[in-house]
């Protein structure tokens, strides 16, 4: 298997990291769908070659309409992200973690819409980026590890989902949900693990935790 011919959503894809994973989708021979909340951030997206989509990541209505209207679905990659933090524990205010929360919201509403898209896949792939603050968490970054390792336990309970389904459906497991970790992300790695999810089986990636850093 690999990623040519793939249906992919990128949803929150106007950052680097979604041009770069774009841009390598779309070199492996993919189509790619990328979503923003704004046609103007879309633009390089599109110029790329992707189908883009204005409609929001973190709203399971705006991502249920979005799947209603597409065919098939094979890989769905939540791209919504960001930091804020710093000042220690007293530090971690309510504002910060209001900002931090679309991240999981994407991570929720990208996986509840697309469910069934990617368990119909003959080798659907859902797959978050968090980050290694989640088995080490610093006092002035709890808001955001606490984000992530949400996040985590949500991407975890897609990877629960999916093999529960295979199973009482008497089904080899065709889907797999994955999770990317990194210190410090770099797009043109992620990119490329983006592009290998199809590399691998589906009951050898399900559940699976990759560092991006090693």
């Amino acid at each position: 298997m690999s990623a040519s011919g793939r249906t992919i959503v990128l949803a929150g894809a106007t950052s680097a990291a979604g041009l770069a994973v774009a841009r390598a989708l779309l070199t492996a021979g993919a189509h790619v769908i990328a979503t923003g909340r704004s046609a103007e951030r879309l633009e390089p997206l599109r110029s790329l070659g992707a189908s883009t989509e204005i409609a929001d990541a973190t709203s399971v209505v705006s991502m249920q309409e979005l799947a209603d209207r597409l065919d098939a679905v094979d890989a769905v990659v939540p791209l919504v992200g960001g930091w804020r933090g710093g000042g220690g524990l007293a530090g971690q205010s309510d504002d910060d973690f209001r900002a931090l929360m679309p991240a999981l919201e994407a991570v929720r509403a990208t996986s509840r819409a697309f469910d069934a898209p990617l368990r119909r896949s003959d080798a659907g792939r859902f797959a978050i980026v968090s980050s290694t603050a989640v088995f080490r968490p610093l006092a002035g970054g709890a808001n955001y590890a606490a984000v992530k390792a949400a996040s985590e336990a949500w991407a975890r309970a897609v990877a629960h989902g999916f093999g529960k389904a295979a199973r009482d459906a008497d089904e080899p497991l065709r889907a797999a949900s994955v999770v990317f970790r990194a210190k410090s992300l770099d797009p043109a790695v992620l990119a490329a693990r983006i592009v290998a999810l199809w590399d691998e089986a589906a009951a050898d990636l399900n559940d699976r935790v990759v560092d991006l850093d090693g």
